[in-house]
């Protein structure tokens, strides 16, 4: 089992900046992938970003530009760099933790960004 734990969510006025950190625990070894998706109210979940672990990134159009994902691997750490925050950016964030033979989610931290 792993349980990815996230930290940083909050409020912001739009073109702030967020970071957001997201520690793997537990069961850790084999972990692949480390990435944040997030779901809005009314939306489905979608992804924002993804890193391997030997750096490989993709991010949603929506946020190329703006965010920067990275990955520490000694510590199983992902962070998340939200700058030129926009409203829409507003959702719940969750880190995803991907083994070979599995997946876990975290509980979830709320990005909320006022116009």
């Amino acid at each position: 089992q792993v349980q990815p734990v996230e930290f940083g969510g909050g409020l912001v006025q739009a073109g702030g900046s967020l970071r957001l950190s997201c520690a793997a625990r537990g069961s850790i070894s084999s972990i692949n992938v480390m990435g944040w998706y997030r779901q809005a109210p009314g939306k489905q979940r979608e992804l924002v970003a993804d890193i391997t672990g030997g750096g490989s990134t993709d991010y949603a159009d929506s946020v190329k530009g703006r965010f920067i994902i990275s990955r520490d691997n000694a510590k199983n750490m992902v962070y998340l760099q939200m700058n030129s925050l926009k409203p829409e950016d507003t959702a719940v964030y969750y880190c995803n933790v991907v083994r070979p033979r599995d997946d876990y989610w975290g509980q979830g931290t709320q990005v909320t960004v006022s116009s």
